[in-house]
């Protein structure tokens, strides 16, 4: 019996040994823990000490760049009514100056062609039907030639989306939806 009490006694100065061991390793490992959380506070220190100016100045700066875009915008939409404006009275100007100009260019080729028609031996109603036509021909070409250009790169409409799969389309088929039995 001594001999089991000796080797219990044994495994138990070899298990005190044991968790000493580790006792000693974790101490040093919270020892080594501490230090880098101590290092990690002053970085974390440091760097909130240097952030939150830069943070303050980058607010600061954009209040100004938002208060800039707010001139430009105003600037802009000054600048989109100049446009409009500008717009409206060539438009207007243009179609006093046209117009005027359309007719008397028709009466002069009107006068013309009738003129013609009846020196060549027309009578005088198919010579002033031939001038009728000559004008009308005219006025057509002038409004022609001043007509905005047609557009020749235009984009191609836009594809409508595709509805998900799971999309149940009722009403369209007859043979499904709420009107089915």
């Amino acid at each position: 019996m001594a001999l089991a009490t000796s080797a219990i006694d044994v495994m138990w100065i070899v298990l005190s040994a044991f968790l000493a061991v580790v006792g000693l390793a974790l101490a040093f490992m919270l020892l080594r823990l501490a230090g880098t959380l101590s290092r990690l506070t002053g970085l974390l220190r440091t760097t909130e000490e240097k952030v939150l100016p830069i943070a303050t100045k980058v607010g600061g700066t954009l209040d100004l760049v938002n208060l800039q875009l707010d001139k430009v915008d105003r600037v802009t939409d000054s600048a989109v009514d100049a446009a409009d404006a500008a717009d409206t009275a060539v438009r207007a100007v243009s179609l006093a100056v046209v117009r005027p100009v359309q007719k008397v260019s028709g009466l002069a080729k009107g006068v013309s062609h009738g003129a013609s028609a009846l020196f060549a031996g027309h009578d005088l109603r198919s010579a002033v039907a031939a001038g009728r036509d000559a004008a009308a021909r005219r006025e057509r070409e002038i409004a022609e030639e001043l007509a905005p250009p047609a557009r020749l790169h235009q984009l191609p409409p836009e594809p409508e989306p595709e509805p998900p799969a799971d999309w149940t389309d009722l009403g369209d088929d007859p043979g499904r939806g709420s009107d089915a039995a």
